[in-house]
């Protein structure tokens, strides 16, 4: 049977989804995106359990999933808590992403791969609902360009990295909505693989990167 979310925690969530617990899941990663649920803020399984409508081993099953994600943080004496986000982990997420992705982006092009999903995703992303929903389109959009790079412990690297990214995004546009420019970098970074000029993938793409960054760090940072 599908479950709906009813909480005021989780009102608005256009989640109907037959698996229960893709469902929890679902829920609790997008009110964290959100900032409904803040970071450094106590996750308790039976006041989500109440509150999804669910018992409370999905709900633990979720939290262990996005714990290990990088959205949760698993403490012996605290629990589960919303992770933190700040310049550190910015800094140590997109330096790795710096060295790692516009080589796959690279080999994506080169290998011809089909581009389809990532200009998809650029569309979710203009007509995304919340910043949660727009943040991860843009992690989708990213995904299909490293994806058919060839070497899938490349890919899987970069994928554990996703929604440390989303979650670090969706702090940043809470200081600063910069997700219009960085929307006209997307389609650029496309522009580019479509042409099949693999240099120019990679570049427009490490230069994405880097302008949030540095956008972050003028703006006083997270």
């Amino acid at each position: 049977m599908s479950e709906v979310i009813a909480s005021p925690i989780f009102a608005g969530q256009p989640r109907s989804l037959s698996s229960r617990g893709t469902m929890v899941l679902e829920a609790i990663k997008h009110a964290i995106l959100t900032g409904t649920l803040q970071p450094g803020q106590q996750l308790v399984e039976t006041e989500l359990a109440q509150q999804l409508g669910v018992s409370k081993t999905p709900v633990r099953e979720a939290l262990k999933t996005l714990a290990g994600a990088g959205l949760v943080t698993m403490s012996e004496y605290k629990g589960a808590t919303v992770r933190t986000v700040d310049n550190a982990l910015m800094e140590w997420v997109y330096d790795l992403r710096l060295l790692l992705e516009p080589e796959a982006v690279s080999r994506t092009v080169e290998r011809g791969a089909d581009l389809t999903p990532a200009a998809e995703a650029l569309g979710r992303a203009d007509t995304a609902a919340d910043r949660a929903d727009r943040s991860l389109a843009n992690r989708d959009f990213h995904r299909a360009l490293y994806a058919g790079c060839g070497n899938p412990l490349l890919v899987s690297s970069l994928d554990s990295l996703r929604d440390q990214t989303a979650l670090i995004s969706a702090a940043a546009w809470e200081r600063v909505p910069t997700w219009e420019r960085e929307a006209d970098e997307h389609r650029d970074i496309l522009k580019a693989a479509q042409s099949g000029s693999a240099a120019e993938a990679a570049g427009r793409l490490r230069e994405h990167v880097c302008r949030f960054v540095e956008r972050v760090r003028e703006s006083g940072g997270l």
